[in-house]
C-alpha cells in the first residue's frame, strides 16, 4: 500500500482554503448593507448588560460612548471590517450609558408609612375598571405636613365612591400605600425596577371615600379627553364589548372584565387589545385615503395641491395625535416611528417597508425608553414586524408572479391565505417570548386571528374612528353601535377558540438566558441574505429547549412566609397562610409550567414517597433534604436535613443546618432553594439583585432581637 507524503495534499488544502476565504469575502461585501442592522442589537445588548449587573457602575462610564463613536466613525472609511466592529463597540456602550443616565437622574424611590394616611395630590389619569375606577396621583403627599413627592402614585377608590374625578381635579382621599411589590421568586418580573423607571413610587387603595376639588392643577395633554371619550363609548356600547371598544380608542384596558381577558389570550387575541402596529396602520391609512378622496372630490383643488404630500402629513398627524391618546406605550412609540418611516418612504417613491426603517424604529424606542427592553411588549412586537418583514421579502417575487397570473378570485384566496401566513409568521415568531414572560401556549391563534384581524380593520377600527369624528357633534351613537357588533363579533370568536379542548397550555418558562441566545440565532437568521443565515437556527433550537437544562427550586418561600412551595417529581404542593399574595402564587405556577398546586397535606407522604408530612412538619427527602416546621422544635431535624424552613422565627440555633425563616425573608426576600447531594444552594432575592438603586435597603430591627437558644 502506498501512502501519499504530507507535502503532495498541501495544493489541494490551499487551493480549498483559499476557496473558502475567497468566498468569505465575496458574502462579507453582499452583506454590507445589513451591517447596519446589527447596530440596534449591539444596543440592546448594552442595556441588557447593564441590568444583568450586581452592583451599579460608575457613572464616569458613560462618557466612553462619545469617544468609541467618534472611533468608529474615523475606521468606517479606512478599515470597514474594523469600522463596523468598533461601531458594534460604540453601540454596545451607548445603550450602556443611556440606561446608566436614565438610572441616575431617576428619582430616589419613596418608603411609605405602614400604616393609612390621607393622601393628596392632582390626578394626571383616571382609569374605568370592572368594579370602581383607579386614579395616578402627581405631585402627591403622604400627609398634610409631608413634602411633595417627585413620583406618581395609583390609588384604587372605594367600588361605593361617588366621587368622580377627572385629570387636572385635586383628590384627597384616606388611604393605605404600599411600594411596589418584590419579584415573586429570584429571577422573576422585577415591578420595583419597572416602577424605579416609568416614576412610579407606590400603588395603594382608598379605604375612606375621597374629596375632590375641580381643575385645581394641571394634567397631561388629553388625558381628559381619554377619560370622555371613555365614558361615552361605554354608555352607548354596554358590557365587555364597550370596554373592549374603549380600549381599542384609548388604550386602557383595566375595565376589560377578567373572563373576556382571559378568553382573549388563550385564543391568542390579546394582541388586539394593546393599540400598536395593527390599529395605528388601520389609523393612519384610513386618514390618507380618506384625505386623498376629499382632496380628489374638489377638481381645482386636486390640480393645484399636491394630494399625496397632503394626504400624507394628514396621517402623520392622525397617527401622532392617536399615538398621544392612547398614552404612548410602547408598543405605540414603535409602530409610530416605522409609520413615520414608511410615509415618508411612500412619499418619496421609495421602499416602503424595511429592516433598516424597523432597526431605526428599534434605536429611537431604547434611546427614549431603554427599561422597555425588558419588557414582553417591546420584545414581541419587534419581533413580530420582523419576522413579517423577513418572511414577506423572501416570498415577494413569488406572491407578485402568482398575482400577475391569476383572475380576481384567485387573487383574493392570495389575500386571504397571507393574512393567515401573516398569522402563522407573527405567531411563531412571539411564541417563545410569550412563553418566556407567561408560561403559556396557545395553540389555536391562526385560526382566531384568521376571523378576528378582519373583522377589526374593516369594520372595528374603522367605526371607531368615525364615532371619534362625530363625537363633537354628538352624533358617534350609530357608528359606535356598529363598532360594538364587530366587538362582539371578535369576542365570540374569543370565546369560541378559547373554549375548544387544548386552546392553551401551562409550559415551564425559557429561561432568561435561552431567551437572549434564541432572540440572536433569531436575529441572525432574519438579518443577513447570505446561506451563512442558516446558523441561527442553532441557536434558536438551543434557547427553544434551554427550559428542558433547568431546575426549577425545589423550594420557594414568599417574602412574608405565607407561601411556601415545596416541587417533587410530579406534584408541587403549596402551604398558604391567610393573606397570602395571590400574585405570587400565580407567578410559581408559571415557573413550574403547572395548572394548579396541591395543598400540602396534614398527614401522610406524597405520590413518590420523597415528601412525608406529620403535625411536626414535612420532611422532603430529596438528595440532602428539606423539613417544613409545623411546631416550634426542630432538635430532631438539626443535621438531619440540608435546610430547615419555617413560617415563624426560629428561636434555636442550628450550626449543621440553613434555617430560613420569616426573619430570613424579611431581610432578603423571597428564598429558592435547590437540594442536591452536596448539600442546598439557597438563593435569596437580595443575592440574585444586589445592589441597585431601585432594590430597596435592608430592614432594620426596630430593637435588638434575644439572641437564639442553642440546640444541646
Amino acid at each position: 500500500m502506498v501512502v501519499p507524503h504530507p507535502s503532495s495534499a498541501m495544493p489541494g488544502i490551499l487551493a480549498k482554503a483559499s476557496a473558502m476565504l475567497a468566498w468569505g469575502q465575496e458574502a462579507w461585501a453582499a452583506e454590507r448593507q445589513q451591517q447596519a442592522l446589527w447596530l440596534p442589537i449591539a444596543m440592546g445588548a448594552g442595556i441588557l448588560f447593564y441590568f444583568n449587573l450586581r452592583e451599579e457602575p460608575d457613572p464616569r462610564l458613560i462618557w466612553l460612548a462619545p469617544a468609541l463613536i467618534a472611533t468608529a466613525f474615523i475606521l468606517a472609511r479606512r478599515r470597514p471590517l474594523l469600522g463596523w466592529l468598533c461601531a458594534l463597540a460604540a453601540a454596545f456602550s451607548l445603550g450602556f450609558a443611556v440606561v446608566l443616565w436614565q438610572a441616575q437622574r431617576a428619582s430616589p424611590p419613596i418608603t411609605p408609612p405602614p400604616r393609612a394616611l390621607v393622601v393628596e395630590g392632582i390626578v394626571q389619569n383616571v382609569e374605568a375598571l370592572p368594579q370602581g375606577m383607579r386614579v395616578t396621583l402627581a405631585k402627591a403627599r403622604l400627609g398634610p405636613d409631608q413634602p411633595v413627592l417627585e413620583r406618581s402614585l395609583r390609588l384604587r377608590l372605594r367600588r361605593d365612591d361617588a366621587a368622580q374625578p377627572a385629570p387636572g381635579d385635586r383628590l384627597r382621599v384616606r388611604a393605605l400605600i404600599r411600594p411596589p411589590s418584590a419579584p415573586a421568586y429570584p429571577g422573576a418580573w422585577d415591578f420595583q425596577r419597572a416602577a424605579y423607571f416609568s416614576g412610579q413610587g407606590g400603588v395603594g387603595f382608598a379605604i375612606g371615600a375621597a374629596e375632590v376639588t375641580p381643575s385645581a392643577g394641571e394634567a397631561p395633554p388629553l388625558s381628559g379627553l381619554r377619560q370622555i371619550l371613555e365614558a361615552r363609548v361605554m354608555a352607548v356600547v354596554p358590557g365587555a364589548a364597550g370596554a373592549i371598544s374603549a380600549a381599542l380608542l384609548t388604550g386602557s384596558q383595566s375595565a376589560i372584565p377578567p373572563v373576556d381577558l382571559a378568553a382573549m389570550r388563550d385564543s391568542g387575541l390579546a394582541h388586539l387589545l394593546s393599540v400598536s402596529g395593527l390599529h395605528i396602520a388601520i389609523v393612519m391609512s384610513v386618514s390618507f385615503w380618506v384625505c386623498r378622496l376629499l382632496l380628489a372630490l374638489y377638481r381645482p383643488l386636486a390640480l393645484r395641491v399636491p394630494g399625496k404630500l397632503l394626504a400624507g402629513i394628514g396621517a402623520l398627524l392622525a397617527g401622532g395625535f392617536y399615538m398621544l391618546l392612547t398614552g404612548a406605550q410602547v408598543p405605540m412609540q414603535r409602530s409610530f416611528a416605522m409609520a413615520c418611516l414608511v410615509t415618508l418612504a411612500i412619499l418619496a417613491g421609495r421602499k416602503a417597508i424595511s429592516l433598516r426603517g424597523l432597526a431605526w424604529a428599534a434605536a429611537v424606542v431604547m434611546l427614549l425608553d431603554p427599561a422597555a427592553l425588558l419588557g414582553p411588549s417591546f420584545q414581541m412586537s419587534f419581533a413580530a414586524v420582523l419576522a413579517l418583514i423577513t418572511g414577506f421579502e423572501a416570498l415577494q417575487p413569488r406572491i407578485a408572479a402568482m398575482r400577475g397570473s391569476l383572475g380576481w378570485g384567485r387573487r383574493i384566496g392570495i389575500a386571504v391565505a397571507g393574512l393567515m401566513l401573516t398569522s402563522i409568521l407573527a405567531g411563531a415568531a412571539t411564541a417563545p417570548f410569550g412563553l418566556a414572560h407567561f408560561g403559556r401556549l396557545q395553540w389555536y391563534g391562526v385560526a382566531a386571528n384568521a376571523l378576528a384581524v378582519p373583522t377589526t380593520s374593516f369594520l372595528v377600527m374603522p367605526a371607531g374612528m368615525l364615532a371619534a369624528l362625530l363625537m363633537p357633534l354628538g352624533l358617534e351613537a350609530p357608528a359606535l353601535w356598529v363598532m360594538g357588533l364587530g366587538v362582539e363579533a371578535v369576542l365570540w370568536v374569543a370565546r369560541l377558540v378559547a373554549a375548544w379542548p387544548g386552546a392553551t397550555q401551562s409550559a415551564s418558562p425559557i429561561p432568561a438566558w435561552g431567551l437572549v441566545v434564541f432572540a440572536f440565532g433569531f436575529c441572525w437568521l432574519c438579518l443577513w441574505r447570505c446561506r451563512w443565515r442558516l446558523i441561527g437556527l442553532l441557536p434558536m433550537a438551543v434557547g427553544l429547549c434551554s427550559a428542558a437544562f433547568v431546575q426549577a427550586p425545589h423550594i420557594l418561600v414568599s417574602g412574608d412566609a405565607r407561601l411556601i412551595a415545596i416541587s417533587t417529581t410530579d406534584t408541587l404542593f403549596i402551604q398558604r397562610q391567610q393573606g397570602a399574595s395571590s400574585l405570587t402564587r400565580d407567578a410559581w405556577l408559571r415557573l413550574y409550567g403547572q395548572e394548579a398546586a396541591q395543598t400540602l397535606p396534614a398527614e401522610g407522604s406524597s405520590p413518590d414517597g420523597k415528601l412525608r408530612c406529620s403535625s411536626d412538619g414535612c420532611v422532603l427527602a430529596e438528595n440532602a433534604g428539606a423539613f417544613l416546621v409545623r411546631r416550634g422544635d426542630i432538635r430532631a431535624q438539626c443535621g438531619a436535613v440540608a435546610v430547615i424552613i419555617s413560617a415563624e422565627p426560629i428561636r434555636q440555633r442550628c450550626r449543621d443546618s440553613i434555617l430560613i425563616d420569616r426573619f430570613s425573608v424579611w431581610r432578603d426576600g423571597t428564598h429558592a432553594i435547590w437540594l442536591s447531594s452536596k448539600g442546598a444552594v439557597v438563593v435569596s432575592d437580595r443575592v440574585w439583585r444586589g445592589s441597585r438603586p431601585w432594590v430597596p435597603p435592608p430592614p432594620q430591627p426596630r430593637a435588638a432581637a434575644e439572641p437564639p437558644a442553642p440546640i444541646e
